[in-house]
């Protein structure tokens, strides 16, 4: 019996508020929007990020042999975009409710069980957070043509490397990661707000050491590809390969 009262009392204790109050209730908007908002930035986005840097070249792929592999590329651009609809449905449902600005109301419809200058925070790194995402889809439809031997002229932004793409990468680059990061203190301040059940805040913990463990794993194997020679191959003669490429950690053949 001992052993079964230490795990009710374990369970128990996962199942309460972050709080440790006895019951947890929370208004369903606020719910919603908080589903929404975690299934865009805390597993769509991340997971768009880490295919676009280490899967340029898919496993079993025969590069150089095979070259411009688009499965990444696909899953980037729809994993972001599904991302970008939840994420504007969740905005959606925060914007003109009480607490959904930053002041309170976010638990059981009308006051809110974080304090107020944290629901603050949260609603203005949220806005911040939103904004990145529609720079990200602006970024990407201003990145420039593409060019190459596998497209309709051998020009191209990206081919040449061209300033322009140079600009798009480095952009495109620095707010998706940092949007991700960014991404981590916003959903614990919006956990903590609403007062969520602990194994909540646990789940995410241990997803977001998951994905930090999967980029140095992937980091260190050398997965992490540039672009341009996953597209166009390591010949040094190329005008994307006679420059440096852009980014951290970014490997060249």
């Amino acid at each position: 019996m001992s052993g079964l009262e230490g795990l009710g009392e374990w369970l128990a204790w996962w199942l309460a508020p972050l709080s440790g109050a006895a019951t947890h209730a929370i208004a369903p908007w606020a719910a919603w929007h908080a589903r929404a908002m975690v299934l865009g930035w805390g597993v769509l986005v991340p997971l768009a990020a880490l295919l676009a840097r280490y899967f340029k070249v898919m496993p079993g792929q025969d590069w150089p042999r095979e070259l411009d592999n688009p499965a990444w590329w696909h899953a980037h651009r729809w994993l972001a975009g599904v991302a970008l609809v939840a994420m504007a449905a969740g905005a959606v449902l925060a914007t003109g409710r009480p607490g959904g600005g930053g002041t309170s109301g976010l638990a059981a419809g009308t006051s809110a069980t974080g304090p107020a200058g944290a629901a603050a925070v949260h609603a203005w790194l949220g806005w911040a957070l939103l904004a990145a995402a529609a720079a990200q889809l602006a970024l990407g439809l201003c990145r420039g043509s593409k060019g190459g031997p596998t497209d309709t002229q051998l020009h191209g932004d990206h081919y040449d490397m061209t300033p322009r793409r140079v600009r798009f990468e480095r952009l495109h680059k620095s707010i998706g990661w940092l949007a991700c990061l960014g991404a981590v203190p916003c959903t614990v301040l919006g956990l903590v707000i609403a007062d969520a059940p602990r194994w909540m805040l646990g789940v995410l913990g241990l997803w977001w050491l998951a994905l930090a463990g999967a980029f140095v794993a992937l980091q260190r194997v050398g997965r992490c590809l540039d672009t341009y020679q996953a597209i166009w191959g390591p010949d040094p003669a190329l005008p994307g390969n006679q420059r440096r490429p852009v980014g951290w950690g970014v490997r060249r053949a």
